[in-house]
């Protein structure tokens, strides 16, 4: 192997979400690790939700990627625990979400506030108005909802807090 861990790593971080090209999968948090381990580079990958159809995609663009640096041994892991939380969403990955006309999640999974019941608005990632309505729990994934800003009355998905 003629490639050192550092440059696969940034390589391998470099790749685009399928389904939002604008961000990563390192940005996203689904690439969680890259290491080696004996002669056998290790790819550590978590899903965003179970069922996620993107998972096959970022399975094939890291063999790719490998390929294109000649790494012939390595194993791409999934790892489940600890499931994937948008707070693995790095803070320039939700400035790239909300330019690219998606409300990035408006608060951490766990924020205690949430779980009391206080309710978060969802500001539009068009013109920054409050004023918005869900749609629909489900847009075009699983992972965002549709919601229409009364303001500018465009339609925006947003992508859920999981």
């Amino acid at each position: 192997m003629g490639v050192g861990l550092q440059e696969i790593e940034q390589t391998i971080s470099k790749i685009p979400d399928p389904e939002i090209p604008v961000i990563t999968i390192k940005e996203l948090g689904v690439l969680r690790e890259v290491k080696k381990i004996k002669d056998k580079i290790v790819v550590t990958i978590t899903p965003t939700y179970s069922g996620c159809p993107a998972m096959d995609r970022f399975q094939t663009d890291i063999q790719e990627q490998l390929a294109i640096l000649n790494v012939k041994k390595y194993e791409i892991k999934m790892q489940y625990d600890p499931p994937w939380t948008t707070d693995w969403i790095t803070e320039n990955a939700k400035e790239k979400l909300k330019k690219f006309g998606i409300a990035p999640p408006a608060h951490k999974t766990y924020d205690k506030n949430i779980l009391l019941g206080e309710k978060r608005l969802i500001g539009c990632p068009i013109c920054n108005s409050n004023e918005t309505e869900l749609v629909s729990q489900f847009s075009s994934t699983a992972c965002k909802a549709m919601y229409k800003c009364l303001s500018c009355l465009e339609p925006f998905e947003y992508f859920k807090c999981l």
